[in-house]
């Protein structure tokens, strides 16, 4: 069949010293490899409460259950107790993913900041947060990163055209529609970008799970509809926060079920590589740099227009 892509988000210090080892214990035993994306700084998830009249913010919150996935202490950070520093406090559990073979990357140094501000920032905020994420991701691994997933989907045009002075060759910063069209991004008034984007293509269960009352398993059953018999490559972007930890059960059915209908399970790099071998990416498709929504996610974001879609 297709390949499908596994990126892991992980967005908080809980979720790096809990959920990720769960996810890896997991996808160790399944024998998949997935590329996690880590947030390298200060963890401020408390300041997600100001977003509370934001349109479909407090939809979604009411229906995956925040409190119940990210808990008190973590919704406090930067509030009522002070945001940890998740590089610091959690380069163990980080170090034991690209031990055990899993590809890791960069998603940010603060993800409530960057997601929250990236959008309008300048040309040096852009930067500072970039490299700090850059120093501390070497830090930590040893070596310079491969790879790139923005938080929240948000960029801006510097943060893109950065990614080719770390000489990244592919990175996944944005949505599309249902299966998988690489591209490069052409920014306005600039080069076009050399790195290749693959942009997350499936919904994620926090989009899907309680809409229309669905349950967690008709959930699976929707997406693995999307997958069945579909010849296309997917990106597919989970949490730590969620997949790892109440979410795990229903992530190990979706894996079985996409095992069982015969797709490739692979990390960003090996979907990178294997487009890279066929020779298609010689050819891909220069489009602009454009914000859109997604459904059942508050606000924009880094998102390809569906005319540009499979």
């Amino acid at each position: 069949m297709a390949r499908i892509a596994l990126k892991v988000d992980v967005d908080t210090l809980r979720g790096t010293q809990e959920g990720v080892p769960r996810l890896q214990q997991l996808l160790d035993e399944c024998r998949i490899q997935a590329t996690f994306l880590f947030s390298l700084g200060f963890d401020h998830t408390g300041w997600a409460l100001k977003n509370i009249f934001r349109p479909g913010f407090f939809q979604k919150v009411s229906r995956t259950s925040v409190i119940e996935h990210y808990g008190l202490k973590t919704l406090s950070y930067g509030v009522l107790l002070p945001a940890p520093d998740i590089g610091v406090k959690a380069r163990a559990e980080m170090r034991s993913v690209a031990s055990s073979g899993h590809e890791v990357g960069i998603h940010t140094w603060d993800h409530r900041v960057w997601q929250d501000y990236v959008r309008d920032a300048t040309p040096e905020w852009t930067l500072r947060q970039m490299n700090c994420a850059w120093d501390r991701f070497g830090e930590i691994f040893q070596t310079t990163p491969q790879t790139h997933g923005a938080a929240g989907w948000q960029m801006n045009a510097t943060a893109l055209a950065h990614l080719d002075t770390w000489q990244i060759k592919y990175s996944s910063d944005g949505r599309a529609p249902l299966n998988l069209v690489p591209y490069r991004v052409k920014l306005d008034g600039l080069k076009t970008c050399e790195h290749i984007q693959y942009p997350t293509t499936l919904p994620t269960l926090d989009e899907l799970i309680g809409v229309d009352d669905m349950t967690g398993e008709e959930v699976i059953a929707h997406l693995l509809t999307l997958t069945a018999n579909n010849p296309n490559d997917q990106v597919f972007t989970l949490h730590a926060e969620l997949e790892g930890q109440k979410f795990l059960p229903l992530f190990k059915q979706l894996l079985i079920g996409w095992m069982s209908q015969g797709h490739d399970l692979v990390s960003m790099q090996e979907l990178h590589l294997s487009w890279q071998k066929t020779g298609q990416l010689r050819h891909l498709a220069e489009l602009p740099f454009t914000w859109g929504e997604i459904p059942n996610r508050s606000g924009e974001l880094m998102r390809m227009p569906d005319e540009y879609a499979i």
